[in-house]
């Protein structure tokens, strides 16, 4: 991770002193959504123990009330517990470095499951660029053929600029990898985007799952996944035993499709054509044979 970007997201003026948690609120920035029971558990222990080692980040709101930047699973383990009061660190940020500083906090541990991370950086981008989430995706897109030899005029440098240092300062994408590798999972079917939403199964499973047509057969399988632990094999074996079937039937209609075809071919006088319908026939009849 790039230190010197990080640094730069926050300016210099703070200060360091202890608030009531009940000043305290979430943050509507905040990238995570899903937080490790067990790990909430022991933070909580620890907690109990030996204090709150790291202040919260917070930040000024009105009403004599501060807004949590950074430091969420420290927050919720002291509600847990109890706690009336908590260490802070106080900040003035403007609403884009909020987001983007909780989103490289959150990348910097491998806090955030991939659907995180691709809304958390759409939202960035939009806050950077101010633009909405479909013309964020057009021009990702734009760049990409850009880049494949088609014009690139109507891409402005400084837009292009902007992507360039949101994902520098990120540290772990480039543009075009989060374009192929994360935007697909915008367009999963909704019940495997919510199971991995929340962190209820890896990316690779659900994107095996999701190659299944039937909604029935897909929740059957994300719930069996989740329940038994499936590994990725034992899932990609389950998805090509139930498409086989399709596949088959599939096939069986493409050749009676032909077979109507075959009936009505009209060049049997052509000698090339014919030897070669010949031939495919006597194979055909083999393998029928064969397998009878």
């Amino acid at each position: 991770m790039d230190t010197q970007n990080t640094q730069r997201l926050i300016p210099t003026f703070l200060s360091s002193k202890t608030l009531p948690l009940e000043q305290i609120c979430q943050s509507q920035f905040q990238p995570r959504n899903y937080f490790n029971e067990v790990a909430m558990e022991e933070l909580a222990a620890s907690i109990k123990e030996h204090g709150i080692l790291q202040p919260l980040l917070v930040r000024p709101i009105a009403g004599n009330q501060y807004e949590l930047v950074a430091g969420e699973r420290r927050y919720k383990a002291a509600q847990a517990l109890g706690l009336k009061v908590v260490p802070v660190t106080v900040r003035e940020m403007t609403d884009p470095e909020v987001l983007q500083y909780a989103l490289v906090e959150n990348l910097q541990r491998e806090d955030l499951n991939p659907v995180e991370e691709t809304e958390g950086i759409l939202q960035l981008l939009e806050m950077r660029l101010q633009k909405d989430r479909d013309w964020i995706i057009s021009l990702l897109n734009h760049i990409a053929n850009g880049k494949r030899g088609f014009t690139d005029g109507a891409v402005r440098n400084r837009e292009q600029q902007l992507i360039q240092d949101v994902f520098a300062t990120i540290g772990r994408l480039s543009p075009e990898s989060f374009r192929t590798h994360r935007l697909p999972l915008l367009k999963l079917p909704p019940e495997l985007f919510e199971a991995l939403r929340y962190g209820r199964i890896k990316w690779t499973k659900a994107k095996e799952i999701a190659k299944l047509e039937s909604e029935s057969e897909r929740l059957a399988l994300l719930d069996r996944a989740i329940a038994q632990s499936l590994s990725l094999r034992t899932i990609q074996k389950i998805v090509r035993e139930k498409k086989r079937p399709r596949d088959s039937a599939q096939q069986q209609r493409e050749v009676e499709g032909l077979l109507q075809q075959f009936t009505q071919f009209k060049a049997w006088e052509n000698p090339d054509k014919r030897y070669k319908m010949e031939s495919l026939l006597t194979e055909l009849k083999q393998l029928i044979t064969e397998q009878d």
